[in-house]
């Protein structure tokens, strides 16, 4: 008989470790006070796990830093390039490949070669640096998430997926003509890391194709995706992640991704597509930016890193490990009665704040103040994402809140053990049970793009 383990451990050994440090209450409660109540604004020494974001703070593996000693630096037609755009159309199939800094970069020039204003471009649910970069061009970012992805305790296979009828009354509605491209997210960061379905974006294809309207995939989690296709999705159980990950990419016309994510990598991100005058024409604002075409804006060593780690995103050791870390913790905080979005995406658990302090309203910012209490409590960072982040002016001089006030808990890749997830839940019980006390926020300053990264607080 053999052996069928419940726990399923990390698939790496440990070959390198660095030291975090415990703070004292009163020192959180300082440092807190500096950065103005805004958790990007801390200093990182200062924060004992830091769930911000996933992105770029993940540990590369022993195949990527060896890689990155092949690295070439040549300005022009480096060979480290070269095995990026391969490792790339093997997942992707598209023809073009376009390196840059990071995935805003790839939304930058996408978004500023084919947006003007007056446009509207459809995906479920913009990220803020996709929605900013949109913006920007005078265009509008429209969301047309399901029902279901906006009802955190419902269960759902794939709440990342787009309505479809709202797709089509888009289409008729704004016309051809002012909608460049449809953008569809995977997995959907904003609606708590859910997933789309297969079906799902081969139906989106077939109606923007219709129509003669390109489609683009934020890939930053797609490997993430595949996963969850793999193991929720009828006819996908036999498949690897790679041949899921590949149909994913065959329905689409291009992509924009953050390598930082699902790239495994410290830093980068690419541009993908196959028309070859927009690539031109995306290649022409490439170099007046990011650099020339075979390095946007990074070094060799960080292709070779990224080449390598795309494939290691797809591995399906990691994979299980990976959601079933996320999964674990969400079990954790559900029996504790703490609500959070459900089912558990790929990257982040999604506490429910607006739940959670019902006591606070949207315009005092209670996600924003939930991240500040868990920071004092237990020296842990996580990040809002609700009205700080996607709060909209009013023309009354007011603000329209977010349809949720989410506080997301991403977790770096490959970086933190069990007793970390563990501690983590602890912290939040002891939050939770003291709920009451947390107050709302007033902000004080805010930039007037992705206000959250930079705006002030005063507690109320």
């Amino acid at each position: 008989m053999g052996f069928r383990p419940r726990t399923i451990i990390e698939p790496f050994r440990i070959k390198s470790v660095e030291p975090i440090r415990s703070t004292t209450a009163e020192h959180r409660r300082a440092a807190l006070a500096a950065a103005g109540h805004n958790l990007f604004l801390l200093h990182a020494d200062d924060v004992l796990i830091d769930l911000l974001t996933d992105s770029g703070t993940g540990a590369m593996s022993s195949a990527q830093w060896g890689g990155m000693l092949q690295g070439d630096e040549s300005y022009a037609g480096s060979r480290s390039f070269y095995r990026l755009e391969q490792a790339v159309r093997q997942i992707t199939g598209l023809k073009h490949v376009i390196p840059t800094h990071q995935g805003r970069a790839a939304e930058r020039i996408l978004f500023g070669t084919v947006c003007g204003p007056g446009d509207v471009v459809p995906n479920n649910t913009h990220f803020d640096t996709t929605r900013a970069n949109v913006e920007f061009r005078g265009a509008e970012a429209r969301d047309l998430l399901i029902a279901e992805g906006r009802q955190p305790g419902l269960y759902h296979p794939f709440k990342g997926n787009m309505d479809l009828a709202r797709l089509e009354a888009t289409l008729a509605e704004v016309g051809r003509e002012r909608i460049p491209l449809c953008m569809i997210t995977v997995t959907n960061n904003s609606g708590g890391g859910q997933p789309v379905s297969m079906a799902n974006v081969r139906a989106v294809s077939a109606l923007c194709h219709s129509h003669g309207i390109p489609l683009f995939i934020d890939a930053c989690r797609f490997a993430e995706n595949a996963w969850f296709i793999k193991q929720r999705e009828e006819g996908y159980a036999d498949l690897t992640p790679l041949l899921i990950a590949q149909e994913l990419f065959s329905y689409a016309d291009g992509c924009t991704m953050s390598a930082k994510k699902d790239g495994m990598a410290n830093i980068g991100g690419f541009l993908a597509l196959n028309d070859d005058a927009w690539a031109q024409r995306c290649k022409d604002l490439l170099i007046l930016g990011e650099g020339f075409p075979t390095y946007g804006g990074l070094a060799g060593y960080d292709m070779e890193a990224i080449a390598i780690g795309l494939g290691e995103a797809l591995e399906e050791d990691y994979l299980r490990y990976r959601v079933r870390s996320i999964e674990y913790l969400g079990e954790k905080l559900i029996a504790a009665g703490i609500p959070i979005i459900q089912p558990t995406g790929g990257h982040a658990v999604y506490l429910d704040a607006g739940a959670l302090l019902p006591h606070i309203p949207p315009g005092q910012y209670p996600a924003q103040a939930l991240c500040g209490a868990l920071y004092l409590a237990a020296g842990v960072r996580a990040v809002e994402i609700g009205s700080v982040m996607f709060g909209r002016p009013r023309p009354d001089g007011g603000e329209e809140p977010a349809s949720l006030e989410l506080v997301r808990l991403a977790f770096p890749r490959r970086v933190y053990t069990q007793s970390h997830v563990d501690y983590l839940a602890e912290a939040l019980e002891y939050v939770a049970a003291r709920r009451e006390q947390i107050r709302g926020l007033h902000m004080v300053y805010q930039a007037p793009t992705l206000r959250h990264f930079t705006a002030r607080f005063e507690p109320l």
